[in-house]
């Protein structure tokens, strides 16, 4: 999860790098594009998903996607998204992630 769509595009860059080489499906959400295309995409299958928390939370509640099988999470720039008040976002989004001895 990162703070803004810049920072999404440029992880989604880096990751696509080393997941095709391992076969792995990526995809990158944020806002400003259209959530139809997204949710789409998210039907199709992703090993690794970059996202803004406001749009995993438009997708979460539209029961477009879930949390169900998430292995790790990972906060970049976790300090950044709490100066930008996100952390009500984190938190909720932390909730729908499988409980594994938390």
């Amino acid at each position: 999860m990162a703070p803004t769509r810049e920072l999404c595009m440029q992880i989604e860059e880096v990751a696509k790098k080393f997941a095709n080489a391992c076969k792995l499906k990526t995809l990158a959400i944020y806002g400003g594009v259209p959530k139809g295309d997204q949710a789409e995409a998210l039907k199709n299958g992703i090993e690794i998903l970059i996202a803004c928390p406001g749009r995993l939370l438009d997708l979460i509640y539209s029961k477009q996607t879930n949390l169900k099988k998430v292995t790790y999470l990972v906060l970049d720039e976790a300090d950044r998204m709490l100066d930008m008040g996100f952390e009500r976002d984190i938190k909720k989004i932390i909730e729908h992630v499988r409980n594994i001895d938390r």
